[in-house]
């Protein structure tokens, strides 16, 4: 299968403007700007089935028709913070096919009427955001983007900004926060950023990969889109692999591929031929599917997308599928991610603020040996006493990996109390 998102892995340099017009390059914007209403882009985005790729797989069509047409200037910023432990696809993308993601972009921001787009990076990005400041001159230099494009007479201004290296800022009410020059916190919502986004203004807030799918549903038409994938999910995606793999890495395959495709055809299987224990098939913000003996075919079976995974006790999210196997046990994983997320908390809620540190001291605990199964007991209620309560998705998340590994790996926390 030819690659639609990583193309640089089929066409060298594509990461040259030159070689990226020769391959096709900017006939999707100039399509969609010189023939086509915004309207009908977002009615073909609709058709195609295109959902977030960020992680809530939400439908992109859907969430461009929310954006009123009685406020104005709307916006349209990129989610490239991409800081989910795990996750490593919209670097490679921004890297090494850049026009692609850039023109994508361009033709979101065409669709709900927006002349000017952010694109909003994490801090340790600095370098790729150098580069895509190129890469926008180029395309400036090359009218691809600046004053009546084609032409016509509309106009579009991109711009990179960096964070300052906070996981939050994903959240987007956060990083629409950040963008603005505010700490960097999430908002309350409701309004949305549909109606009241950057600067108040409705706003599109979109995923790196999520954007890059658009120049081939423009060039291709909605069914070509849904060629790949299933009905309910449809399109390529990208599966960033890692963990005890052989191969770890990026795959571009169809949603609905099964897990077993991707570990053992793609990732070669286990290193040192040991066996798959659990799968965190969202990375660090994953409850954790359970591997064993009478589980293994079905698990391995599952089509990975935004329905089926949800069968064996996860979500997909992003795709960041982390193997984990038997050599590990489940109480130092959870103790990797409750740090994670007790750092990362912005401290806004209480919930989350107070209920990270607590989960983070009862799992140092049953670390050190210090613990009674009263403690696990309790770290559970932590958890599940979070669930429901926090201002953002953060808060849910921290609690993901730690509830589903006492529930189901209960001998790995066993073997680590005292009586």
């Amino acid at each position: 299968m030819a690659h639609i998102l990583l193309r640089h892995r089929d066409i060298p340099n594509i990461n040259d403007i030159d070689v990226y017009k020769k391959n096709g390059g900017f006939t999707a914007l100039k399509k969609a700007v010189t023939s086509m209403q915004p309207k009908q882009i977002t009615e073909e985005v609709k058709a195609s089935g295109l959902r977030g790729r960020g992680g809530a797989g939400f439908p992109t069509g859907l969430k461009w028709s929310f954006l009123p047409d009685t406020s104005w200037p709307h916006y349209v910023v990129c989610n490239a913070d991409e800081s989910e432990p795990g996750t490593f696809k919209d670097r490679e993308i921004m890297e090494s096919n850049p026009f692609t993601f850039l023109e994508g972009m361009a033709i979101a921001c065409y669709a709900v009427g927006a002349t000017t787009g952010y694109i909003y990076l994490r801090g340790e990005f600095w370098p790729v955001a150098a580069e895509l400041d190129k890469r926008i001159a180029e395309m400036e230099k090359a009218g691809f983007l600046g004053n009546k494009l084609f032409g016509t007479d509309y106009s579009l201004k991109l711009y990179t900004h960096l964070g300052a290296g906070a996981y939050i800022c994903g959240e987007e009410t956060a990083l629409l926060e950040s963008l603005e020059g505010k700490r960097g916190q999430p908002r309350v919502r409701p309004p949305f950023p549909a109606t009241a986004g950057l600067y108040g203004k409705p706003t599109v807030v979109n995923n790196v990969e999520t954007l890059t799918n658009l120049p081939y549903i423009i060039e291709h038409g909605a069914m070509g889109f849904r060629k790949n994938g299933t009905e309910k999910s449809p399109g390529t995606k990208i599966f960033s692999l890692s963990g005890m793999v052989n191969r770890p890495g990026n795959y571009e395959l169809p949603l609905g591929t099964t897990f077993r495709e991707l570990i053992f055809t793609h990732g070669g299987g286990l290193a040192d031929g040991r066996k798959v224990k659990g799968i965190m098939p969202a990375g660090a913000s994953s409850s954790i599917i359970m591997v064993n003996d009478e589980t293994f075919d079905q698990v391995m079976n599952t089509p990975m997308d935004y329905e089926n995974v949800q069968n064996v006790g996860s979500l997909l999210g992003s795709a960041s599928v982390i193997v984990i196997d038997d050599s590990v046990d489940m109480d130092w994983v959870i103790s990797k991610t409750v740090h994670f997320f007790r750092h990362e908390s912005c401290g806004k809620c209480t919930p989350c603020r107070d209920g990270n540190v607590w989960m983070m001291h009862l799992i140092d605990r049953i670390e050190e040996g210090k613990a009674t199964s009263k403690d696990v007991v309790l770290l559970k209620n932590v958890a599940t006493q979070m669930q429901g309560k926090c201002l953002c998705a953060l808060g849910e998340f921290a609690t993901m990996a730690v509830v589903s590994a006492i529930d189901r790996f209960p001998q790995d926390f066993d073997k680590k109390v005292a009586g």
